[in-house]
């Protein structure tokens, strides 16, 4: 698949079949995650792989609303970085994530970013607490996001070349 095709057909998934993904394929996964690159090579980011079917449940309640599709997802990414190792680590840490959906898509599996980092799980309690707490993350990590990933249990059209937002795009200044 090409690289154009690859970006035309990656879209948010939130539905998924109940097929377990075979360990050879988390690996591939885990294993672009950490080629991505990072300013000064500082790999802030860290991730925690969530198979446990009770856990995904867990972590599925850890926004009032945008995380539910975990609890049917057999797989999840905890994207976490280190905040003492990088005043980018934000900027690392969302460039893994996007590899780790890129490479997921390219594997025929499905994915949905669930943004955990400035959330709330409900009043007066973070998400990303939430999601420390319950996977044992040190304090000097932050959690950016949560990547389910599954086999697509709907369709999405592709991208249309035709209704993107082509004003968008300046050339030599901002018009």
């Amino acid at each position: 698949m090409s690289f154009e095709t690859l970006l035309r057909n990656r879209r948010s998934i939130r539905k998924y079949t109940d097929k377990k993904i075979p360990t050879a394929i988390v690996q591939k996964i885990t294993t672009a995650a950490l080629m991505s690159p990072a300013s000064k090579r500082s790999n802030p980011w860290e991730f925690v792989v969530v198979q446990d079917s009770e856990m995904l449940q867990k972590l599925s309640e850890s926004r009032e609303h945008g995380s539910r599709m975990l609890a049917g997802a057999p797989l999840a990414i905890v994207v976490a970085a280190d905040t003492t190792k990088s005043d980018v680590w934000f900027e690392d840490a969302s460039i893994a994530a996007t590899i780790i959906q890129l490479q997921a898509e390219d594997l025929g599996l499905g994915s949905c970013w669930i943004q955990i980092y400035n959330r709330e799980k409900e009043e007066n309690v973070s998400s990303e607490s939430y999601v420390k707490k319950l996977l044992k993350i040190p304090d000097e990590f932050s959690v950016l996001c949560i990547i389910s990933i599954g086999y697509k249990d709907e369709e999405k059209k592709p991208h249309d070349l035709e209704k993107l937002a082509y004003t968008k795009i300046h050339l030599e200044m901002f018009k």
